[in-house]
């Protein structure tokens, strides 16, 4: 596997940096190290960096503690000095090295972004700046989650923003990639916390991360994915203390090639093949995801001329709420039931703009904030019922009742109990053969490093 050194081409270089690898000061100086040694070849070096460790959460908390209903527009400014905290302390430690360095945040980043508080997208970015820096030979570190609205506001960009920040920043400066650091050797088969014998996934195509990440896997931001997508930028993820890239997420699709046999089993369709796996015949599920942060929303509307999912769809965009599993039925008597799972942090929004267009009764209005979502991941799913099959009565089997079901061709869900969310994911890791040996673990992985 070739090194990053190895691979990288004369350009500019865009580096994010996640909160777990710069928790301390001893993890800082470590990422400094690595970065003065890129910027030492005479390429450009733009850092993205989150807020340290668990800055974000104990902002929120003390938040919470000062007023539990803080207006949104304060949270932000709260909330972005975290990361605007982390780019001075990058700065601070290149310079101490002896490199260059310049710390960017709020308006100084030059990004753009509009929308509500706390769930901002970035609309466009001021380079300037950054550019001058950046060929003058210094290293510019960019304060991640956040940009600026129209009205000079600090807007931040959601969980997991600095993602999207470092995505959007590295299409803009002419970089070939964007590479992500967290604190896993890359994009694994399910949650390491949950599954310790999780493989990792050297390649993967950006459609599939996509899925992943929008259905919970916390390694990527789906906006991130969403947007690299769209620029045609190739992702590289790999471990903060790690030489060797863990997986390259490519943004065109590429042929994905086994080097085991495999033998003929017609109940996960895999076919014998000469050292290779081919497209129709290979393994469909490449990993189980789940996402705790998930609350199942049902409506029930009076008679209306215009199809009430429109008028939700609208309220959701204006707010910025993705939704998913998304279910409308006409009732006998006018009407129709609307099922939809969101983000549990959202719940109260949606409650609002739905309780008004709610039918009368106690029951025209559920919240279930006692659920997960769980899902499996790859190709063809659609295509292949007996996936979706073979879900199913693994959970109900082991008696994990499962709810809210959506199928597509990358991805198939359901809701079940949050308290059995682990024991879900590990059944069907196993039941769809993902599980890697001992010394395949993330844990394993890591100590090589």
């Amino acid at each position: 596997m070739a090194t990053l050194g190895e691979e990288r081409t004369r350009g500019t270089v865009v580096q994010k940096f996640g909160g777990s690898s710069l928790a301390t000061t001893g993890h800082v100086r470590r990422v400094a190290r690595r970065v003065a040694r890129v910027a030492a070849s005479g390429r450009r070096v733009a850092v993205v960096v989150s807020a340290q460790g668990k800055t974000t959460d104990h902002l929120l908390r003390t938040a919470a503690e000062i007023n539990p209903d803080a207006d949104g527009r304060e949270l932000d400014q709260l909330l972005a000095t975290g990361e605007a905290a982390s780019a001075a302390l990058m700065a601070m430690a290149l310079q101490r090295l002896g490199t260059p360095a310049t710390a960017l945040a709020g308006d100084r980043t030059g990004i753009l972004a509009s929308g509500p508080p706390g769930s901002g997208v970035i609309v466009a970015i001021d380079t300037e700046r950054a550019e001058r820096l950046l060929d003058a030979g210094r290293v510019v570190v960019l304060a991640g989650f956040q940009g600026v609205g129209a009205d000079g506001d600090v807007i931040t960009l959601g969980r997991g923003g600095s993602d999207t920040t470092a995505v959007a920043a590295a299409a803009e400066l002419g970089a070939s990639h964007c590479e992500i650091y967290t604190d896993v050797p890359g994009v694994l088969t399910a949650d390491p916390r949950l599954v310790p014998t999780a493989r990792l996934m050297p390649r993967l195509d950006m459609d599939v991360m996509a899925e992943m990440a929008f259905a919970g896997a916390k390694v990527m931001h789906s906006r991130a994915v969403e947007l690299a997508a769209l620029c045609g930028l190739d992702i590289h993820v790999g471990h903060s203390a790690a030489a060797e890239v863990g997986t390259r997420i490519h943004a065109t699709a590429t042929a994905h090639h086994s080097s085991t046999d495999l033998s003929i089993d017609p109940s996960n369709g895999i076919h014998a093949t000469d050292g290779e796996t081919m497209l129709e015949t290979q393994a469909a599920v490449m990993a189980v995801v789940h996402d705790q942060d998930a609350a199942r929303v049902t409506v029930r509307t009076a008679g209306t001329a215009e199809n009430p999912a429109l008028t939700v769809f609208r309220a959701l965009g204006k707010e910025a709420v993705p939704a998913d599993m998304t279910s409308v039925h006409e009732e006998r008597g006018g009407g129709h039931t609307i099922g939809l799972t969101v983000p549990h942090t959202r719940v109260a929004a949606v409650r609002e703009f739905l309780a008004a267009h709610a039918a009368d009764g106690a029951d025209a209005l559920t919240v279930d904030d006692t659920v997960a979502k769980v899902s499996i991941v790859g190709k063809g799913l659609l295509s292949r019922p007996q996936y979706a099959a073979r879900m199913l009565s693994a959970l109900t089997d082991r008696g994990i009742p499962a709810g809210a079901f959506s199928a597509s061709q990358l991805r198939i869900s359901v809701t079940v109990p949050r308290t059995e969310a682990g024991r879900a994911v590990r059944l069907l890791h196993t039941e769809f053969e993902l599980d890697g040996s001992p010394d395949d673990s993330p844990l394993t992985l890591a100590t090589r490093t």
